[in-house]
């Protein structure tokens, strides 16, 4: 009971900043202008500063190598992920329009404007080398395999034109990841880090860092409350093909990454408790904000892309204490 009281605070506390962002955008307060901004506030300069500091502040070299079957752990419930959602679209012959989102609801999870803060509400310092591993593979698998499933799921383009279809190279690199890239060079040379982690050594660049870093989560929330305000809580829907694309999110992603871990567990050694509880909820966060963009661009199915992201949203907010309460039991 105290786990899931505890999630269920650290939920609402995440629930509160979105709904400040709903309200600020429903009133009028935050025009289209400063959705931009704040978006590419968080994505360009905010969110790889985070991640660098969180990189040097709790990896190092030795830590580096030991988290190292972490990724592989990672990679195998993507992989599976992928299997079980392409069975799913034959099964139930889901429509061409649909499927890449399908596909994506399934295995790519939002881990920076949800995963990230919440995972910093439950687990604090102790989860980031975690997520960080999670949100690696979550972002390759997101611009090499994810965006090549919505591009040959575009219903305007014959089956060989679709073969041929090819993902944007550039994109497999994003500010965030570039930022973790950076930390991970700067550990492997073992360049030094004291003036950055410990801002007594050099209070101004320290303090700076760590304070722009610090503006992602907040950020991060009031956007998704826009995202909300523009989509609308009205536009939530449950028809066949959205329902098994939410239980691809919410049960079978979660439950294969359950089985992952805990088969390593009974196989290879004991898996931490921070990184079964970091992966586990990562798995299960909401479908990818961009998602409705990305299916656009493609002419597919855009209300059932944005239906699903805005119900996965809220729907996120019951099934992290369901989860919580899980995994006390694992």
């Amino acid at each position: 009971m105290t786990a899931f009281l505890t999630s269920l605070s650290s939920v609402g506390e995440i629930v509160l900043v979105i709904a400040l962002g709903y309200w600020l955008r429903k009133s009028g307060k935050l025009d289209d202008k400063f959705k931009g901004s704040i978006s590419f506030i968080i994505m360009n300069i905010a969110l790889p500063v985070s991640i660098f500091m969180s990189v040097v502040s709790h990896l190092n070299r030795d830590k580096l190598l030991s988290l190292s079957s972490g990724l592989f752990y990672v990679f195998i419930s993507f992989v599976l992920g992928y299997v079980v959602a392409l069975i799913f679209v034959k099964i139930f012959k889901i429509r061409k329009g649909r499927r890449g989102t399908f596909i994506n609801m399934f295995v790519n999870a939002n881990t920076i404007f949800i995963g990230m803060p919440l995972n910093i509400a439950l687990f604090g310092d102790q989860g980031l080398p975690y997520f960080l591993l999670y949100y690696l593979i979550n972002t390759i698998s997101t611009w090499a395999v994810g965006i090549f499933f919505i591009s040959a799921d575009d219903p305007t383009k014959d089956k060989s034109s679709a073969s041929g279809a090819k993902f944007n190279w550039k994109k497999l690199l994003p500010a965030p990841l570039i930022g973790f890239i950076v930390a991970l060079v700067w550990l492997v040379l073992g360049l030094p880090i004291t003036f950055i982690v410990q801002p007594a050594a050099f209070p101004m660049l320290g303090n700076t860092f760590t304070m722009v870093g610090g503006l992602v989560t907040p950020l991060s929330l009031i956007y998704i409350g826009i995202i909300l305000a523009d989509a609308g809580l009205q536009s939530i829907h449950f028809d066949r093909d959205s329902v098994l694309a939410l239980a691809g999110r919410f049960v079978i992603a979660p439950a294969i990454m359950i089985v992952v871990l805990l088969t390593a567990k009974h196989t290879v050694g004991t898996v931490p408790t921070p990184e079964l509880n970091t992966f586990v909820i990562q798995a299960a966060a909401p479908g990818l904000a961009v998602l409705p963009i990305l299916v656009g661009q493609s002419h597919g199915d855009v209300d059932y892309a944005t239906n699903l992201v805005v119900t996965s949203t809220v729907l996120f907010v019951i099934v992290v204490p369901i989860l919580m309460e899980i995994l006390a039991f694992l």
